[in-house]
């Protein structure tokens, strides 16, 4: 029950009961509630910043903010990164390639991105979503640029390897030092036979030199023959290179390898002697590519200066007689 309240009136000398009217009482509810649900915003509002303050909600924002500066430094770096990978690439096709007759890796092979138009989809729903997802596609785009250029140099290393053991086998030095040599006596190319004195093929080139002198072979190979029961050869070795090479050491005087035996080019394999079809002691040396005989005169770069070699081609030129 409500309380009554009254007020002395003095002229009628009485109390009267204070009468409340009923549109003043609404208001004053309406500004009541008002109040208190200002009240309540302003302090829920504190209640919220306040949490939004706390410690632990500061080292957060801060860790974001070093997170941010960290991957913008990291593009930076993967930016490095892509311009020294485009000069090794640039390099790979246009030098390292090249040099060992490879195809270049197309532009399109090395930098070709990935499929899939929702490969970045769970990154969009971080705040930072542009940085992650560009930051990953550069990382993804350099990691396969340095997975074919990877490839490509363990092509080039296996290139590489074949070209050295090529090189080494083919068949590129003098057979007897030049210290060693009486002169050279004949060359590829028709001479005179010294036995029917009829002009006949001959098929390599005549070293003379003292019996016994070393003969080496003259590079990487495998002996195939090491015998005198080819006709007019005598005490002979035959050294198969591979890659279709195969050199021929003729009228030995005696073997120092046998047959099935590796060798390395520079290899003492024998010594000059004058077995067989010859006229005095000599080593006749022959190449043989796949099968045809040809001429050995330009198969010496291995240990002959310019005019070493100079000399040596005047000499093999001379339409003069054989010695075997």
């Amino acid at each position: 029950m409500s309380k009554v309240k009254y007020y002395y009136d003095s002229e009628t000398l009485s109390y009267r009961k204070i009468e409340t009217k009923r549109g003043r009482k609404v208001g004053v509810m309406v500004l009541f509630v008002a109040a208190v649900v200002l009240c309540s915003f302003i302090l829920v509002t504190i209640m919220f910043n306040t949490a939004l303050e706390t410690p632990k909600e500061k080292m957060l924002k801060r860790e974001l903010a070093q997170m941010q500066l960290q991957y913008k430094l990291l593009n930076k770096k993967m930016t490095q990164a892509q311009a020294v990978l485009a000069n090794l690439e640039e390099r790979d096709n246009n030098i390292y390639r090249l040099y060992f007759e490879a195809n270049p890796i197309p532009e399109e092979q090395r930098k070709a991105g990935f499929g899939g138009v929702n490969r970045y989809e769970a990154l969009y729903n971080y705040e930072n979503a542009d940085l992650l997802v560009s930051t990953t596609r550069d990382l993804e785009k350099l990691q396969k640029r340095l997975i074919v250029h990877s490839k490509s140099l363990d092509e080039i290393a296996k290139l590489a390897e074949d070209k050295e053991k090529f090189l080494a086998s083919i068949p590129a030095i003098q057979p007897v030092n030049n210290e060693d040599l009486t002169r050279m006596a004949s060359g590829y190319g028709f001479r005179s036979d010294p036995f029917t004195k009829a002009r006949k093929m001959h098929w390599g080139m005549d070293f003379t030199a003292p019996r016994g002198t070393p003969v080496y072979a003259s590079g990487d190979g495998v002996v195939i023959r090491s015998d005198n029961t080819a006709s007019g050869f005598g005490k002979h070795i035959r050294i198969d290179h591979g890659y279709g090479y195969v050199s021929l050491y003729a009228h030995l005087s005696r073997y120092n390898v046998r047959k099935g035996e590796k060798v390395k080019r520079g290899d003492l394999i024998g010594f000059v002697g004058s077995t067989g079809r010859s006229q005095a002691p000599h080593l006749h040396y022959e190449i043989h590519k796949n099968g045809d005989k040809i001429n050995p005169i330009n198969f010496y770069y291995g240990n002959l200066s310019p005019q070493e070699f100079e000399e040596l081609l005047k000499n093999a030129a001379k339409q003069n007689q054989s010695l075997d």
